[in-house]
């Protein structure tokens, strides 16, 4: 593999840790709690990091190196790890949710160094590989966190868990010192707030705004997970309530499906690799996706406990999910990186940040009530939303004469 492929692949792969560990442990571990989906929902204001992140974009893009944000925020993985593995969430909720919400701080200014140097060091032709890494490395991360560990919770135990999650990003810290990041930021007097080091949020949005397709972009990213977000986070939590084990959804839902999300998300770098344009693939596999939700709607409202058919239905209507949304996910940020290109050199972190920002917000505004639709509407009524609103994403597509 190429140097600077591998280098990207552990990095995404490390960053991809905190959002497996609340994305596919922690809800299902608060479920055998006892907490409402109300709670599990809302557990999502951990994620703020990554809305905000555009705040501190700026900086990691003017000030230091790529490698001393890298080194920084590893050390800070590092932290917080040994401080969860010291720390019981049962009886800590609190302070455990505190240093939860450190991570993603960490991950999130990771997130912008790696992906401003992602944008510098891949070409035109080689985007579609680099982004099929990104997914497929941060997905890897989020497997092992979530379906991996759930899993093996109750033979590893919470303490060792995390300790072992520390000596994980001691390697990272290790491959970050060696690696060749040899990137310098040049600054370009036409950029006035860049020139100056300003941080006011007009004078920089106007400018990122100006940067070609950025408006039609924003309304993807903002539009294009809505539907599919609440039924994945959902229809696990009704498999829970309907004779399904979390050890059985820690394999089928956190593990299996995930292979089948980044088989797709690798199909999807591929045929981008082919064929460069991924606008016309991704309107194609946002009808199939809707379809696919319509499917799961149906089934469940037929579905019945413990008859096998079902079973069966409910973990293939999974796996299908998942392998859509890493085919939809891939090109996706496909076009969210073609549009920071044009951006100058020394803006492109943070606009790429602009657009990664309104992307995790779409996803986790929506998440956070999810839970909330379902208190209210029940698992039928809920569902109903999720296709209202995945066909507006359809429609946005469909619309668009690019």
């Amino acid at each position: 593999m190429n140097a600077k492929y591998a280098v990207l692949a552990m990095l995404y792969f490390v960053q991809g840790i905190p959002y497996g560990l609340q994305s596919g442990l922690l809800p299902i571990y608060f479920r055998t709690l006892g907490l409402s989906f109300t709670k599990i929902s809302l557990s999502k204001v951990l994620y703020v990091p990554w809305i905000l992140k555009m705040l501190w974009a700026p900086l990691v893009d003017q000030y230091f190196t790529k490698r001393s944000w890298l080194l920084l925020t590893l050390y800070g993985f590092v932290l917080a790890c040994l401080a969860c593995s010291l720390m019981a969430p049962e009886t800590n909720f609190l302070p455990v949710a505190i240093v939860l919400l450190l991570m993603n701080f960490c991950a999130s200014i990771q997130d912008i160094a790696v992906d401003a140097i992602a944008i510098q060091l891949l070409t035109q032709r080689e985007i579609g590989y680099g982004n099929t890494i990104q997914v497929v490395a941060y997905k890897l991360g989020s497997v092992l966190a979530g379906g991996g560990l759930l899993t093996f919770l109750h033979h590893l135990g919470w303490q060792t868990l995390f300790v072992g999650l520390a000596l994980l990003y001691v390697v990272a810290i290790g491959v970050t010192w060696n690696a060749n990041l040899k990137l310098k930021v040049r600054f370009n007097p036409q950029y006035s707030w860049v020139r100056f080091r300003t941080l006011n949020p007009c004078l920089m949005l106007q400018e990122l705004l100006k940067v070609p397709d950025t408006l039609w972009t924003v309304g993807l990213v903002l539009l294009y997970k809505l539907g599919e977000q609440g039924a994945i986070s959902m229809f696990p939590l009704f498999l829970l309530d309907h004779s399904f084990s979390p050890q059985e959804l820690g394999l089928w839902n956190g593990i299996v499906a995930m292979i089948f999300s980044i088989v797709g998300s690798s199909l999807g770098g591929y045929l981008m690799s082919k064929q460069g344009n991924p606008f016309s693939m991704l309107k194609t596999l946002m009808i199939f996706r809707l379809f696919s939700l319509v499917f799961q709607t149906l089934l469940l409202v037929a579905y019945e406990d413990k008859k096998p058919v079902f079973e069966v239905a409910a973990v293939l209507s999974i796996f299908l999910q998942h392998f859509i949304a890493g085919l939809v996910t891939t090109l996706t940020f496909s076009i969210m990186m073609q549009c920071a290109q044009k951006a100058q050199e020394n803006i492109q972190a943070t606009h790429y940040s602009l657009l990664a920002t309104l992307e995790v917000l779409g996803k986790l505004v929506f998440s956070s009530l999810a839970g909330i639709l379902v208190d209210w509407l029940g698992f039928v009524g809920a569902f109903g939303v999720f296709l209202a609103l995945s066909s507006t994403s359809v429609a946005y597509m469909l619309s668009s004469r690019r």
